[in-house]
């Protein structure tokens, strides 16, 4: 798969480190969930892992929900992703609120990335560069039947291979 390369305009200061008691993750057991993508970034290039972003609709897509209990949420996903990846949930639900910045974030990289459904996984690398942050892609998958097993065989495929 070829390299995409996706441009959005940021302020220098979107990848100033936040505190924690500002943080946007949630952790879920062992698993960090970034829900801002500028918070991420800076953890990714911290810890030189790319973003596996995770575009969803979690209070109405039956697909992301069957991925979320068959993968997302099991151990050797868990274990994986804190090896691998910095993870980011992009929701798009219909029942629970969000602000317009959350919104707004996660419309302008949803279309950033062409996102035409869910549950979209986008595995990218994030660099910034004269006040501009460059994604590149390095692939993409969606629901894969077979439960974590199948699932992480693609996804390792993708991050390996890109490397």
């Amino acid at each position: 798969m070829k390299k995409i390369f996706f441009i959005l305009v940021l302020f220098c200061n979107m990848l100033m480190v936040h505190s924690q008691s500002t943080s946007s993750a949630k952790q879920e057991g062992n698993s960090i969930w970034y829900t801002d993508v500028k918070e991420a970034m800076v953890v990714s290039a911290t810890k030189n892992k790319p973003l596996l972003l995770f575009f969803t609709g979690s209070d109405w897509c039956g697909w992301c929900i069957k991925l979320q209990t068959e993968v997302l949420k099991t151990p050797e996903f868990k274990k994986w992703a804190a090896e691998n990846v910095v993870l980011v949930e992009l929701d798009f639900p219909r029942k629970n609120l969000q602000t317009p910045e959350m919104q707004n974030q996660n419309a302008q990289i949803m279309q950033a990335f062409g996102v035409q459904g869910f549950p979209t996984i986008h595995i990218a690398k994030a660099v910034q560069k004269e006040g501009q942050v460059n994604f590149q892609g390095l692939g993409s998958t969606g629901y894969v039947p077979g439960g974590p097993t199948a699932f992480l065989e693609v996804t390792d495929g993708i991050i390996h291979t890109k490397q």
